[in-house]
């Protein structure tokens, strides 16, 4: 058995959580919204309304967006969203350090039963 937690980030609606830092990395893998959703068997149109929801929520830009054309288009992460992301997957590996421990302390007979 063990613990298992969601941890999302909330202002006024759903800001931020693994589902748009999952779609983010693949973004920075690729800079490109559409590879991205892509990859996440999403379509482009849901990937960028998530976009642009989580933008507003948060009140700062995620993407910097360069449209189509000759030389292609694409979308690279800000910088202040790279940061965003670093604070979230610390936040992240904390919670889940925390909550282990916790859980430990609260169910280690049943581990020690079997």
């Amino acid at each position: 058995m063990k613990i298992v937690c969601k941890i999302w980030l909330d202002n006024n609606g759903k800001a931020f959580g693994k589902g748009p830092h999952d779609l983010l990395k693949q973004v920075e893998k690729f800079n490109s919204l559409h590879q991205a959703a892509n990859q996440m068997n999403m379509s482009y149109s849901k990937a960028w309304r998530l976009i642009k929801m989580i933008e507003k929520n948060l009140g700062f830009s995620l993407l910097d967006r360069k449209v189509g054309g000759p030389s292609g288009g694409g979308s690279r992460i800000t910088l202040r969203g790279k940061q965003f992301m670093k604070q979230y997957d610390r936040l992240q590996k904390e919670a889940e350090e925390a909550l282990e421990k916790i859980y430990r302390k609260h169910f280690s007979n049943i581990d020690k039963k079997r």
